[in-house]
């Protein structure tokens, strides 16, 4: 598939909620391992090169009061967490430079200062992966889209609950909103213009 270049000099990393908690989980089509594994290479490439990496996380307050109370058909099922739930796996970091969004909710932008934080950096375009593709990545893309963001999603730095879940956001839901690429694509079109 042809890759446009993407040029680092306006373009961020966005890894959605790498952390203990959710990493292990039992995911298709991919295990939480080798989501974090392209997710590394991804942000090795962006650290050297001096683009943004932005590590999500979710997190709530110990008794949850700050969690979204809605009624729904299918709750999310919270139970006990451990202490360290929210913390991002050591794999990912963060690393000096990186910025770390706090989230309550699926997506990255609600409530939290990303745009604000892409807009200074000067990003225009956004590289997304994480976990999981149709929950916190769906959603972060769904609102980074409206916000004009350019955005590129790594389809072997996903993954979700199902496999069929993740084939549908890949399949019908993304590809609206950007660009579907691999990690190897996305490397191999890394660039940084002159200033």
């Amino acid at each position: 598939m042809n890759t446009s270049p993407i040029d680092l000099s306006h373009t961020a990393l966005v890894l959605i909620d790498l952390q203990r908690g959710i990493v292990p989980l039992p995911l298709a089509p991919r295990s939480g391992a080798d989501v974090v594994q392209n997710g590394v290479r991804l942000a090795e490439r962006f650290r050297e090169e001096q683009a943004p990496v932005v590590l999500v996380h979710v997190g709530f307050s110990a008794d949850g009061r700050d969690a979204l109370q809605l009624e729904v058909d299918s709750p999310m099922q919270r139970g006990s967490m451990p202490p360290d739930w929210s913390e991002l796996v050591p794999e990912i970091g963060p690393r000096p430079g990186d910025l770390v969004i706090g989230k309550r909710q699926w997506g990255a932008f609600y409530g939290t200062e990303l745009d604000l934080q892409l807009r200074r950096r000067g990003v225009k375009k956004i590289v997304l992966g994480g976990i999981a593709t149709n929950f916190g990545v769906e959603s972060t893309a769904r609102v980074a889209h409206e916000l004009g963001y350019a955005q590129v999603f790594v389809e072997d730095a996903m993954s979700s609950i199902s496999a069929e879940a993740h084939a549908f956001a890949i399949r019908d839901i993304l590809p609206r909103l950007g660009v579907v690429r691999s990690t190897e694509e996305v490397l191999a079109a890394c660039v940084r213009a002159e200033k």
